[in-house]
């Protein structure tokens, strides 16, 4: 696109908005930004330093250095931490409530955002996560809250962790879910909330393209 823009996608995990997003930005051939995947390699840190993902004092002492960067190769997201490639070791099952709990804490998402809003007024780009169009870039061009039923959501990540290798119980993962959803919309800064000028995508019964579409659709509009 010639203009500079900014999307943002909003909603709770398994909804579909990573994926769409994705799509989105090749559509529009503008970037991606992955900003769970930078919450996730805050998580990887912590774990390494055996520091409790909700210990704010202990996660304080080492985020304000963390050495965390985002490239872009082959026209994929790579996350780096300290110089390594963690973008497989970040998607692995023991690092999702971790990256939940650990988002919660302000201390992170200050630093996180500051980092996100740096790269999204440099070029146009598609963000998701949690709080973008309410808190990171409140005003963005174009905002969407992205949702499902929880138990679509479960089964759409049971599927994307069996395709990795991973066996884990719907149960178990319905569950894990659930504490996401309420630990994400209860946290005391920036929490998970739909936006007053966002449009709402419920999107239980729609595929991925679906979803592009009807976005896209928006956009154009």
């Amino acid at each position: 696109m010639k203009r500079h823009i900014n999307i943002a996608l909003d909603g709770p995990s398994g909804s579909g908005k990573s994926t769409v997003a994705k799509m989105l930005s090749e559509k529009l051939d503008i970037l991606y930004l992955d900003t769970g995947a930078m919450y996730r390699a805050a998580a990887c840190k912590a774990m390494e330093l055996g520091i409790d993902t909700l210990d704010e004092k202990g996660v304080s002492s080492f985020i304000g250095d963390l050495d965390l960067s985002i490239r872009y190769i082959d026209g994929a997201q790579h996350t780096f931490l300290d110089g390594k490639d963690v973008s497989e070791r970040i998607r692995k099952p023991e690092v999702s409530m971790a990256a939940s709990n650990i988002s919660s804490l302000k201390c992170v998402r200050l630093k996180m955002v500051a980092m996100q809003r740096e790269i999204a007024a440099s070029m146009s780009c598609i963000l998701d996560g949690r709080d973008i169009g309410s808190y990171v870039l409140p005003d963005a061009e174009y905002k969407f809250y992205v949702t499902a039923d929880a138990k679509v959501r479960t089964a759409r990540r049971q599927k994307e962790l069996r395709e990795r290798g991973f066996e884990v119980g719907f149960d178990e993962l319905l569950a894990e879910i659930e504490q996401r959803d309420f630990n994400d919309k209860n946290r005391d800064f920036a929490p998970l909330v739909q936006a007053k000028d966002a449009v709402l995508i419920d999107t239980s019964s729609l595929s991925v393209e679906e979803v592009a579409e009807k976005i896209l659709s928006f956009i154009e509009r």
